[in-house]
């Protein structure tokens, strides 16, 4: 009888401690090739140039003395655990932004640039 429940408490802690783990990863578009960045130059390069080199912008900002095309892209990776009694999760996004801007002749005039999107990290979910 006290095998039984020695085994009937076992198999209910197990039970209580099983469950599932989740990792997953999602990215918005393909990242920017930083040695593109290289091949600009302001007062040189034209709107022309930077789209041949990133594509579409994911934005165009209209401004009264020219425009700005914004582009940006992101990965986010998460993590979580599911316990029967519990649930734990970590998410995290980080983004690439670059920002060009022309005169009213489709010049570069600057640009900025923040890229940390491969800086994304997994991390414990609690």
């Amino acid at each position: 009888m006290k095998q039984l429940r020695y085994t009937v408490i076992v198999l209910i802690i197990m039970s209580l401690c099983s469950g599932c783990a989740l990792f997953g990863k999602n990215k918005e578009f393909q990242p920017f090739d930083a040695s593109a960045l290289d091949n600009i130059a302001p007062g040189k390069s034209t709107a022309t140039d930077i789209t041949a080199l990133f594509g579409a912008p994911t934005e165009v900002v209209k401004m009264s003395n020219g425009n700005a095309y914004i582009y940006k892209r992101s990965v986010s990776k998460g993590t979580g655990v599911w316990l029967i009694l519990v649930s734990f999760g970590n998410f995290e996004r980080q983004h690439d932004q670059i920002v060009f801007f022309f005169n009213n002749k489709d010049i570069l005039t600057h640009f900025g640039k923040s890229l940390h999107a491969e800086k994304a990290s997994y991390g414990f979910p609690f």
